[in-house]
């Protein structure tokens, strides 16, 4: 029981490490906007601890990558806005997990197209949710930036969708190849 504990520290650990250097290494990161927002591999670590641990093991991930965001930095405003924007955002990539249990069975079956299916659906309530809590920040904090006219929700849709539906893609299709083609790697 103690290895098990130590194994799922030490995964959550390097996982949001390698979530952070994806997301600043330049040449695996198209940043979009000057106030945030990439398209990058960065979440697909956070999904592999989540589809590995479930909703705990990803949650803890994507804290963990929130908080390096803010020591690498972020486009910090207000303390609420940093606690959304990059507490709450990052942290609810880890929802992916509720779906840890259908891709274990999928795996165990050797079905790849219901092993797919749950990765994509995981992948979109992470990435859903994540999107979200920027939305909300966008309207809440940035609304300042919206063109004169333009709707603050409009922008905020705008601006977040531009990249985060990008990344979902990106990060559904990396994590669908990775675990076709090395399922062991779900599985403890």
């Amino acid at each position: 029981m103690r290895n098990k504990r130590v194994l799922f520290l030490v995964e959550i650990a390097i996982f949001s490490a390698l979530a952070i250097l994806l997301d600043i290494i330049p040449f695996l990161s198209f940043k979009l906007w000057a106030q945030g927002g990439s398209v990058s591999f960065a979440m697909v670590p956070v999904f592999i601890i989540a589809f590995r641990w479930g909703v705990k093991g990803g949650v803890a991930t994507g804290l963990l990558f929130g908080i390096y965001q803010i020591l690498t930095g972020a486009y910090i405003m207000t303390p609420l806005q940093t606690f959304l924007d990059y507490g709450v955002a990052f942290a609810v990539i880890g929802f992916a997990g509720v779906v840890a249990k259908p891709i274990w069975e999928a795996i165990r079956e050797n079905k790849q197209k219901s092993l797919i299916f749950w990765v994509v659906i995981g992948c979109f309530i992470g990435s859903a949710l994540r999107f979200a809590g920027h939305f909300i920040a966008g309207i809440v904090f940035y609304g300042k930036f919206a063109p004169e006219g333009q709707p603050v929700w409009l922008y905020s849709l705008v601006y977040n969708g531009g990249y985060m539906l990008p990344a979902f893609i990106l990060s559904a299709l990396i994590v669908s190849l990775l675990f076709v083609q090395r399922p062991k790697l779900v599985l403890r």
